[in-house]
């Protein structure tokens, strides 16, 4: 099992479509103070279940979703998704790419999903920790 990419939607400073894909054994996000490479560690925690607002540099669910600018509006929600590879199955589910989404609206709801089927955040807990 290896992590093939990281999907960032309307999550703290990515207000559009990012994908960062990991084709490489070794990758690096590198950037000037202020770029949002924390953010990048942070979505990743999100996707996978934090729920320390706190822990995310934020108050309350609303501050993880993009806020605006003069130029692009403010985003209603928030989403990232991870893709794994699981051709080796080391995930005991019978999906050779298992996809996790985690999606937080502005009035605090969260959605979580694996392969697109609404999940618990228990279950997303349960498939990691049987890795």
């Amino acid at each position: 099992m290896h992590l093939k990419s990281l999907e960032i939607n309307g999550f703290k400073s990515f207000a559009k479509k990012s994908v960062l894909s990991f084709n490489a054994p070794i990758s690096s996000i590198v950037g000037p103070n202020g770029s949002g490479k924390s953010n990048v560690a942070e979505a990743f925690r999100f996707v996978l279940g934090e729920q320390s607002i706190k822990n995310m540099r934020g108050k309350r669910g609303e501050d993880l979703i993009f806020g605006g600018t003069t130029t692009i509006a403010k985003q209603n929600r928030a989403s990232v998704r991870v893709v794994f590879d699981n051709s080796d199955k080391k995930l005991p589910i019978d999906f050779d790419e298992v996809i996790i989404e985690r999606i937080v609206h502005r009035d605090g709801v969260n959605d979580y999903f694996i392969n697109g089927s609404a999940v618990r955040l228990r279950d997303v807990h349960e498939l990691l920790a049987s890795a």
